[in-house]
């Protein structure tokens, strides 16, 4: 990562041109852009919102959650920005891209259309199984039994 820490600025909207290092927050528009952390220009667009990522201010420092994807940029650099500081987070693959785009259709799915619930409950099982443990058998198991107690109480 070419920028290892970043400063914030509340604004309305965005500048035409980003000055790297810089998170511009708009509240108004709930949104947070910066120029990509690994240096190569490309402007980082996160909104905010219940399906999307979370900011968290401290009175100093800017967080947020979840990390940073850019696997739709030519660098597709990926990492967490935690109180103000980039935090370099593994590539994904493929596959991993896959669920969580899955993931993020599902829960914006579910939160506009409560009734896409077992849709929902789908991706997050894709989401776990791409992520891929030593034990994912004994993974798959666990979230088909979180998915069966969710669709009895989802029945009720």
């Amino acid at each position: 990562m070419r920028h290892t820490r970043l400063e914030h600025r509340f604004v309305k909207h965005a500048p035409d041109l980003l000055e790297p290092g810089i998170l511009y927050i708009s509240m108004e528009y709930c949104t947070v852009t910066h120029s990509c952390c690994c240096g190569c220009g490309e402007e980082v667009v996160t909104p905010l919102g219940p399906t999307d990522w979370k900011l968290t201010f401290d009175g100093e420092t800017i967080s947020l959650w979840p990390s940073v994807g850019n696997w739709t940029l030519k660098c597709r650099s990926h990492y967490i920005i935690d109180h103000g500081r980039v935090l370099k987070a593994p590539p994904l693959t493929k596959r991993q891209i896959a669920a969580e785009q899955r993931r993020n259709g599902s829960a914006k799915a579910s939160h506009y259309n409560p009734d896409k619930v077992p849709d929902r409950i789908e991706a997050v099982s894709d989401a776990a199984a791409s992520l891929g443990t030593s034990s994912q058998s004994g993974a798959l198991n666990r979230w088909s039994k979180v998915k069966e107690w969710i669709r009895k109480r989802w029945r009720r």
